[in-house]
């Protein structure tokens, strides 16, 4: 959930540490700090809250030296507080900076008192600064003393490690945690993501599991996690500093909720550069992985998970095939029948979620080696750790609350259904054709639904002041409720529950009110006149209405029921169109409360800790 950013150059390295700190804050933003070595001195500056209020600490000490870390923090051991925010630093010497959690630092806590170390945090980083210098008492380098100091750990981390011993060096490790590396001419970085470097450089390293690092402004030095020497894959980031910017919108998820025609024409169209429904789309030997499918087996948290539940309905509807989805934290801790003909599907906007990675490698580990990834960043953890892969196009999300990573995985997971489809003889051309036109058209049908925005926050007028809210939805759209209340939760703060429409009179009747506004996702299909009877339910008992429908439905607003029509029903794909304006309705709902909408309370964009 944190974020690092290290640098060693030839020049001053304090605004590039500031500048990545400020692209990695949707990470975490509890607190902030840098620490850099300069004149055989470690010097030091954090404060909580946001990074701009420890850049400007920074630039009161004028701050100047050619190598240093950062860290923007996710607080979970220790509250948020200057002395539990990073960097931490053991005996004046050293300075780390780290992401995750170990799960043994208690007992290491102890060790280390015995040996006459005093804490000044609650964090279970302390315990790794205080290591690593222990190791280094011992007389062993400062890579040396990290790699010694990694075996004794439990948990999963990236770390970034200074010495004012050794100012022409900075060291790195990476287990379960994303960590890379930038590579400069006469210039060196480590970070979490590229965005943090990537106006310095766009040539990276994966640093893999077990990994450490050795960083000097004239090259790197990779070790794996026997501690030999190996050579890792360099690779060019397409990341470009547009993406990053917020260009005229007044936040990211605004931004992003407006980019979501370009990002699904862009993942439709590797679609269609692919030649449709192909099982070569997913992978070089996707054709026989995926041609004696037996079941699907879907993982995912969060928002990914809601897009698992619609992609559910898709996949027994087109593809004829079981599928069940759970929640990945949930499924690494229960005992998992392996089926070697099942597939697993992975699905996250960042390819790091540690909650997924763990319940692949369980799944993985119960014999189940028909793996595929849908994911929105190349080269994170999760595609590289499965058989076959899907890239969403979705370009940089930087908004907590993901919008356009969530259309655009639903794409990807009804050509997922297709594919499965067509292999199973279950898709003949003519469906395939359809489909296809289906997708051509999506993109324009979700600008349609961008262009309800000014009545949408009208109704948000309406939902600042309630405390409560309920989301309903049948079928397909069932998960497009879920998804409402997470993002109406996630940035306004209002408490709201996603419900399938028939569940009404099995609990939740019982807190509709006229305090209580209830959403309702209707789309002009099959399901429509079975929500109109759950919709008079409420209506009976005085609930306020809010109907998402379409145009072609035979529906109309009356007392207590208003009423937004998207300009047609786009049959299968609708659940993808509906999103759009439950996500305006978050959106400007927050707005209305005064919120801060891209960096929520007590939210990260990447979980990376369980």
């Amino acid at each position: 959930m944190c974020g690092i950013v290290g640098a060693i150059a030839q020049r001053d390295v304090v605004p590039l540490l500031v500048d990545g700190l400020k692209r990695l804050e949707y990470r975490g933003y509890d607190s902030a700090g840098i620490a850099v070595v300069v004149a055989d001195s470690v010097r030091r500056v954090r404060r909580t809250g946001r990074v701009a209020e420890m850049e400007a600490a920074a630039l009161a000490e004028g701050l100047s030296a050619n190598l240093g870390i950062g860290h923007t923090r996710w607080a979970t051991h220790g509250g948020v507080t200057e002395s539990n925010a990073h960097p931490h630093i053991s005996d004046g010497e050293l300075a780390l900076v780290h992401n995750g959690i170990i799960e043994n630092h208690e007992a290491q806590r102890e060790r280390l008192r015995a040996f006459g170390y005093t804490f000044e945090s609650q964090t279970d980083t302390e315990v790794v600064a205080h290591l690593i210098h222990h190791h280094r008492k011992q007389g062993l380098s400062l890579l040396a003393a990290l790699q010694a100091t990694v075996k004794e750990l439990h948990g999963a981390y990236a770390l970034a490690v200074i010495d004012k011993r050794d100012p022409g060096i900075l060291v790195t490790a990476r287990m379960g945690c994303p960590l890379l590396v930038g590579l400069g001419e006469g210039e060196n970085f480590v970070a979490s993501d590229v965005s943090a470097i990537v106006s310095a450089t766009r040539r990276v390293i994966f640093l893999e599991e077990g990994d450490t690092a050795e960083l000097t402004c004239d090259g790197v030095r990779v070790f794996d996690a026997s501690d030999a020497p190996v050579v890792r894959d360099v690779h060019v980031s397409e990341v470009s500093l547009a993406s990053l910017e917020l260009g005229p919108y007044r936040h990211f998820m605004q931004k992003e909720i407006h980019e979501q025609p370009r990002a699904i024409a862009d993942t439709v169209e590797g679609i269609l550069d692919a030649g449709g429904f192909d099982a070569a789309l997913f992978g070089k030997d996707a054709g026989a992985v995926l041609g004696d499918v037996e079941s699907v087996q879907i993982l995912a948290c969060g928002t990914s998970y809601y897009a698992g539940l619609t992609a559910r309905y898709w996949i027994e509807a087109i593809a004829g095939l079981p599928c069940a989805v759970d929640i990945a934290s949930e499924y690494r801790y229960r005992s998992v029948v392996g089926n070697p003909k099942q597939l697993v599907v992975t699905i996250s906007q960042s390819g790091e979620t540690l909650d997924t990675m763990e319940a692949l490698k369980y799944a993985k580990a119960q014999g189940q080696d028909k793996t595929l990834s849908i994911c929105n960043v190349p080269e994170s953890a999760l595609p590289r750790a499965s058989k076959l892969v899907l890239h969403t196009r979705a370009g940089a999300e930087i908004g907590v609350a993901s919008t356009k990573a969530f259309t655009t995985q639903l794409v990807a997971l009804f050509t997922l259904a297709v594919t499965l489809g067509k292999l199973r003889g279950r898709v003949d051309a003519v469906q395939q054709t359809d489909f296809l036109e289906a997708l051509r058209h999506l993109p324009g049908s979700v600008q349609h639904a961008l262009n309800l925005e000014p009545q949408v926050a009208a109704w948000a007028e309406k939902f600042a002041p309630r405390q409560h809210a309920l989301f309903l939805g049948r079928g397909t759209h069932y998960p497009i409720a879920l998804e409402g209340a997470l993002k109406l939760k996630e940035i306004s703060y209002i408490h709201a529950e996603g419900y399938p429409a028939g569940e009404l009179k099995h609990g939740p009747l019982a807190l509709v009110d006229t305090q209580m506004p209830v959403v309702v996702i209707a789309p002009n299909d099959v399901l429509l006149e079975k929500v109109k009877s759950n919709i008079q339910e409420v209506r009976a008992r005085g609930g306020e209405m809010f109907v998402f429908t379409d145009a072609d439905s035979s529906f109309s607003a009356s007392e207590g029921v208003h009423v937004i029509r998207t300009p047609r029903h786009v049959g299968i794909l609708s659940p993808i169109v509906h999103a759009i304006p439950v996500q305006l309705l978050a959106y400007h709902t927050a707005l209305a409360r005064g919120t801060d909408v891209d960096k929520p309370r007590n939210l990260a964009k990447s979980v990376t800790v369980e």
